[in-house]
């Protein structure tokens, strides 16, 4: 059985990762069709070794007919074109944050939480978390099943390709510009971004967190767990690919180290890399174009009863986003779910 299959936001850094991880997972498709902005409308991109898609404009696009619309495209757009998609009998699985915290549209990692995919039907919608969020439940799952959690206090190391291939071109250029000792002009973030560190992601909220830093927080307790408190510290560094994150974490139960890696290591989407000697862990670098979440650095926390610490990472565009999007589509298949126009 094979399906029809929309890519919107085609041209992105993440739609362009949907497109390429549809052909990586041999995803069944009969057709796709690659869809962006009017004036994206007429490129042409490639899916796969031989496939050009030219490219169609969203406003004029008509999902009738198509199984699945995996979206991209940025909140606002998607707040118009993805609840039109779903009337004309497409399901969407979008990853902006304009539906995560609607209290009908799911909000699912396939590892943590697939039983929520039942409730899609009422809007017709799935929302894919923040990249942030989905490493990080993926690693506390597993362990919030054994040990629950009461409390987790995370710090991320963020790349750039989080806020798309604009910013990644600012590092770039102000990378390049400061071996030249020229000026570069910072658009996309706060401050000069090579060879910095900002702690500042999204937008600054009332009780002085970041929006970046309200996502992980909500966003866990969705998908996870309602009853876990969640403190979030959220910086964008100068890499190009790669989340990383600090996370410490309070059980209810008593847990070692050792019974947290054993428990990682056979768990579904984690990989342990954690061996106490120069180099024995995981880093952004090494994780990009990699499916895996990355647990390293796994150690007891002594300053709180039952307190662990780890460091994990993930390709923010692949799990983080487009693989996560495609890992849904496949589990609404498998549960038999999506079954609307298949042929």
């Amino acid at each position: 059985m094979a399906y029809r299959v929309a890519v919107v936001g085609a041209t992105g850094a993440v739609g362009r990762e949907m497109l390429k991880t549809l052909v990586e997972r041999r995803f069944p498709v009969s057709e796709v069709a690659a869809v962006a902005s009017g004036r994206s409308a007429g490129q042409q991109i490639s899916f796969g070794e031989k496939d050009i898609l030219t490219v169609r404009n969203l406003d004029t696009f008509d999902f009738t007919g198509w199984d699945i619309g995996l979206f991209s495209p940025g909140a606002s757009i998607s707040a118009v074109h993805a609840p039109r998609a779903a009337a004309q009998g497409c399901v969407v699985i979008d990853n902006t944050s304009q539906f995560r915290m609607d209290p009908d549209i799911p909000l699912v990692v396939p590892e943590v939480n697939p039983h929520h995919l039942s409730q899609y039907r009422k809007r017709g919608i799935i929302a894919n978390p923040n990249c942030s969020t989905i490493q990080m439940v993926v690693a506390l799952k597993p362990l919030h099943d054994e040990f629950r959690i009461k409390r987790v206090v995370v710090s991320t190391y963020q790349s750039t390709s989080g806020g798309g291939k604009e910013a990644m071109d600012e590092l770039f250029q102000h990378t390049k510009a400061s071996f030249v000792h020229e000026q570069h002009p910072h658009e996309q973030f706060t401050k000069e971004i090579a060879f910095n560190c900002i702690p500042h992601i999204d937008k600054f909220m009332d009780d002085g967190s970041t929006k970046e830093e309200w996502k992980m927080v909500v966003e866990t307790k969705k998908i996870l767990d309602p009853k876990i408190a969640v403190h979030a510290t959220c910086v964008r560094v100068p890499v190009f690919i790669g989340h990383g994150e600090a996370v410490n974490v309070e059980f209810e139960r008593p847990v070692t180290a050792g019974q947290a890696r054993a428990l990682l290591r056979e768990s579904p989407g984690i990989e342990v890399v954690d061996v106490r000697e120069d180099g024995g862990y995981m880093t952004q670098l090494e994780c990009a174009g990699e499916d895996a979440v990355f647990v390293s650095r796994i150690r007891k926390d002594p300053t709180v009863e039952n307190g662990l610490s780890f460091w994990c990472v993930s390709d923010n565009l692949r799990k983080g986003a487009a693989l996560n999007a495609v890992q849904i589509a496949e589990t609404l298949i498998a549960q038999n779910m999506l079954l609307r126009h298949a042929a």
